[in-house]
């Protein structure tokens, strides 16, 4: 699948959050529940990172310019990081408006209808979230990831407010409502921190996932009886783009056209091995001491 054809996800999740927007602000209308307000704040910050997430899909989809050889891929750090952000923000309404509940308590109104429309919302939430995590981990997107991780929380947050008033109705404790809308918010700052998290890591040019080096490592390894070694090996990770770099060292006695026979058999396998990768290997020769000596990031010029 072409990497453009991925905002029809962004557009879904879009329109999951104009959907429960709208079930869940009128759930919190029949109620006055405060958790249920949390619930409906939380859908507003899922549409706001929809959008995000469509404007950077569509960035990230760029191919490569003379501005931008390595492609556009890393635009996805900063719509995740964006709607971890939202999501913290959120989360901050939500504690807000809960504790000055939590003074001034009210009893819930028409519970059973608000309740009925909440689960509506969240039976859509759930299923919008699942199309959309699939394709995140299918597709490479820590975007999609992002949104359909997203969503998930809110599906959790639903659940556990719909519970919450349940047993206020059952029990008579309003003061339950509110406790619930912080434990919520809690759990929204947690998704929120890692969410940014990972972007930021990101940003840092973070190494590609380690089972995937180990992979490239045997690719290597695999190339060692024909006198081939290898070192300096550093990998980078950009949105759904690996970049994956090595020094090969080969006997001097070696034609160029054999070493270059060579590299050119080891990016293809590294290639076939990992997707979405960019390979770029530099050819020494083995014993050269001075081929031993670039191993750092700066490496000190002869004097």
């Amino acid at each position: 699948m072409e990497r453009s054809s991925l905002t029809r996800f962004a557009w879904l999740s879009i329109a999951a959050a104009l959907v429960t927007i709208v079930l869940k602000t009128t759930a919190y209308l029949l109620t006055d529940s405060v958790g249920l307000l949390s619930d409906a704040v939380e859908s507003l910050v899922n549409l706001a990172g929809g959008i995000m997430a469509l404007m950077m899909l569509r960035v990230a989809a760029r191919p490569a310019d003379d501005d931008h050889a390595y492609g556009h891929g890393k635009a996805e750090y900063f719509s995740s990081g964006v709607e971890g952000t939202l999501i913290l923000l959120a989360a901050g309404s939500i504690a807000y408006t809960a504790v000055l509940r939590l003074l001034h308590p009210k009893p819930l109104e028409q519970v059973g209808l608000g309740l009925a429309v909440s689960v509506g919302a969240s039976l859509v939430n759930l299923a919008v979230a699942l199309i959309i995590l699939r394709a995140g981990r299918r597709h490479n997107s820590i975007t999609l990831e992002a949104n359909a991780h997203h969503l998930m929380t809110d599906v959790w947050t639903s659940v556990g407010v719909v519970g919450a008033i349940g047993a206020v109705a059952f029990t008579g404790w309003n003061w339950l409502d509110p406790v619930v809308a912080i434990l919520v918010a809690a759990n929204i700052v947690w998704t929120g921190v890692g969410i940014v998290r990972r972007s930021v890591a990101g940003l840092m040019d973070v190494a590609i996932p380690a089972t995937d080096l180990d992979k490239v490592r045997a690719v290597l390894k695999s190339h060692e009886a024909a006198g081939a070694k290898f070192h300096n090996l550093r990998t980078r990770q950009a949105g759904s783009r690996k970049f994956i770099t090595t020094d090969v060292l080969v006997p001097g006695a070696w034609t160029v056209q054999r070493g270059h026979d060579l590299v050119e058999l080891i990016e293809d396998e590294i290639r076939r091995t990992i997707p979405d990768s960019s390979v770029f290997t530099h050819l020494e020769p083995v014993e050269d001491p001075a081929s031993w000596a670039d191993t750092s990031l700066d490496r000190e010029g002869k004097a």
